[in-house]
């Protein structure tokens, strides 16, 4: 075994434990397929540990002033950091994202994160409200108690980190779910946490989705939970919980976002925005990757041409190396659903202008490749416009006027992310506000910016994050009323 993580253990009530079943899980290098680590098998048991152990920490957590659990916040945010370079590598091998984007963003990201939610603790504040003139009545905030974040494979550490800083920030104590296919950043950020954080406050268990996750969700002693996935295991979530009692769940789901192309747009930079905002860095695989290009009719063309000659330059190879564009994809059985989606828009008549297989040469015969594809001339009657990849694919089509255009960019279930380009800004607002998307730029592409809510809306999820929206979620608003002699 090429082993890049030698720790090995989940952490409950602040020690690093295995699984009770005693049962491991052994991780796969995405672009070797071999064996790089392993993480414990976690059990039902092992949740219901984690949660008597939050449950135990989490009042003496929340009697801590803002300003005390803002310094415990710090220290964590500066433990991580001391160990991004470790972490990093970890998590490229074990993701197969590529490094370069990954030293700017997720591991920053994450400390960022736990900084910015510190120094807003102490503005969860509550209102006064002048219902009557003889009496006071005032709204408090307060924590759920335990709270739980099941996280994705595409950014185990950020989302591990940077999702769950809101909900200590507020009080709680945090069950983290890491996902299955891409846990051993986790082990790392379990020995940071049970050094820097009060004993049960920080908690993670490995394991399989059908048995952790499924636990998490059906736990009674867990109302408050927060996901990050596709809109089937969003559904599948909601559906769980309400057989067991009554939840606040959160999800940020997936995304066929369009990026809105106008005739006053110079289509080389168009080109450029497009394969950034398509996130080829981590091959696609991104909620908010903007998959469908919509570009008028009058530089389709050449918006098009100029989109195959970038794709076509981008270098495909070892994550690890800073010369690589893309990596593998995360796993064999989305490497096969991906391929499958490019079968199908084959057979549905878009043009294949790139791609849509495993990449040519003797270093793709091991690992889950897939070559970065570009299809054109795609229309909404399509399953690839319709349907997420969460790939290295990318669908471009062409309007002709504008109600056509809004037509065509909410011809989906999903909004989440969206862009609009063109000089004129009147055209751009009036795009933006009836594209029913979630999150929007305006000449911009694939951006997040701390402190600007980010969620979707129709079957890309309820809930925003990413802002004091996200402080809030994770409270529950108390009502007294004094009533004055």
């Amino acid at each position: 075994m090429e082993r890049v993580c030698e720790a090995e253990r989940m952490l409950i009530g602040g020690e690093l434990v295995e699984s009770v079943t005693g049962e491991w899980s052994t991780s796969i290098n995405p672009a070797t397929e071999e064996p790089i680590g392993r993480v414990p098998a976690g059990s039902s048991e092992d949740v219901d540990r984690a949660v008597q152990a939050a449950e135990k920490a989490w009042p003496a957590w929340a009697a801590l002033t803002p300003m005390e659990r803002a310094a415990a916040m710090n220290r964590f945010a500066d433990a991580i950091a001391a160990r991004a370079d470790e972490i990093l590598r970890i998590e490229v091998s074990d993701t197969g994202n590529t490094i370069r984007p990954m030293r700017l963003i997720d591991v920053p990201t994450a400390v960022e994160s736990l900084r910015y939610y510190a120094g807003l603790g102490p503005d969860l504040r509550g209102d006064t409200i002048p219902a009557t003139s003889q009496n006071l009545h005032l709204t408090l905030h307060e924590p759920y108690g335990v709270v739980a974040r099941i996280a994705p494979f595409n950014h185990p550490i950020m989302f591990a980190v940077a999702r769950t800083a809101a909900a200590l920030a507020a009080g709680n104590a945090v069950i983290v779910k890491p996902p299955e296919t891409s846990p051993l950043s986790s082990m790392v950020l379990a020995e940071i946490a049970r050094d820097t954080l009060p004993p049960g406050v920080f908690n993670i268990i490995t394991g399989e989705g059908a048995v952790v996750g499924n636990a998490i969700v059906r736990h009674p002693g867990i109302k408050r939970i927060a996901f990050i996935g596709s809109p089937e295991t969003g559904r599948a979530i909601q559906k769980s919980a309400a057989e067991v009692g009554v939840k606040h769940i959160t999800l940020e789901l997936g995304g066929k976002n369009p990026m809105i192309v106008f005739p006053d747009c110079e289509p080389e930079k168009i080109a450029d925005a497009a394969v950034f905002g398509m996130n080829f860095s981590w091959q696609g695989q991104s909620c908010g990757s903007l998959s469908r290009l919509l570009v008028h009719e009058d530089i389709y063309d050449h918006v098009l041409n100029a989109v195959v000659e970038r794709v076509a330059a981008l270098r495909i190879g070892d994550p690890l190396s800073d010369a690589t564009d893309v990596g593998p994809v995360n796993s064999e059985l989305h490497m096969q659903r991906i391929l499958a989606h490019c079968d199908n828009a084959d057979a549905d008549g878009a043009r294949r202008m790139l791609g849509g297989a495993r990449p040519e040469g003797e270093q793709f015969l091991k690992g889950f490749w897939v070559a970065p594809t570009v299809y054109g001339d795609v229309t909404p009657d399509m399953r690839l416009w319709q349907q997420e990849v969460f790939g290295p694919v990318m669908a471009i089509g062409r309007w002709k006027d504008f109600d056509e255009a809004v037509a065509m960019a909410n011809s989906t279930e999903y909004g989440l992310t969206a862009a609009v380009w063109t000089h004129d800004i009147n055209a751009a607002l009036k795009m933006a506000k009836q594209i029913r998307s979630g999150h929007i730029w305006i000449n911009g592409s694939s951006m997040h910016f701390l402190g600007v809510p980010f969620g979707g809306m129709k079957s890309s999820g309820v809930g925003r994050e990413e802002g004091r929206e996200e402080l809030l979620s994770y409270t529950e608003s108390k009502t007294i009323n004094i009533m004055l002699s």
